[in-house]
């Protein structure tokens, strides 16, 4: 048991970069309630984050539109070394009873990520949760404040990791998404 639980994470490592992997499954957090994947549509601002390896840029931005077969376009962009960079990938809604459970894949040999909302008003703010469970043995997850706008209030935002932290997610590695300058070349 002991060589093949490091064997498997010696393999997995390299995938997690710098996501700092938590002893135990993915916690299983509150969604929203009653959620309308039609006014989430639109743009969103990355405001916060935990650390993840394929966010590197700044003016990190995702714009979402529902296509005619009910999945959704979901467009991320990112400034990194002075260029525009963006990835266009699909999302379903996973599970027609809860709404708020998404899957997002950026690649069609890859399987459908966990984007889950856990709480948004539509029109400032959304809060949204990965976990990827590995063995359940241990997880790697990813948290995200976004906004409608390229910044929001310190209260809105600590408001947010407050949210996650009642999910027993932990936010304490959280930081702020660099949204300067954007315009200079969006």
């Amino acid at each position: 048991m002991k060589l093949s639980f490091v064997l498997v994470f010696a393999f997995t490592l390299p995938f997690i970069g710098a996501q700092v992997p938590h002893w135990g499954p993915c916690p299983e957090p509150s969604v929203q309630s009653a959620f309308s994947l039609k006014q989430f549509m639109g743009r969103w601002f990355e405001i916060a984050k935990l650390p993840a390896q394929f966010e590197k840029g700044r003016c990190i931005e995702t714009n979402f539109t529902m296509r005619t077969d009910n999945s959704i376009r979901v467009v991320s962009s990112e400034i990194l070394k002075g260029e525009l960079r963006k990835i266009e990938g699909t999302g379903v809604i996973e599970d027609l009873k809860n709404p708020a459970k998404l899957g997002i894949s950026y690649s069609y040999v890859l399987p459908y990520s966990p984007y889950w909302i856990l709480s948004t008003d539509y029109v400032n703010t959304a809060l949204v949760y990965s976990c990827t469970d590995v063995l359940r043995l241990f997880h790697v997850d990813f948290a995200w404040i976004l906004g409608r706008t390229r910044t929001l209030p310190d209260s809105t935002v600590e408001k947010a990791k407050e949210i996650f932290a009642n999910n027993n997610i932990d936010v304490s590695r959280m930081i702020a998404s660099r949204q300067q300058g954007c315009d200079k070349i969006l």
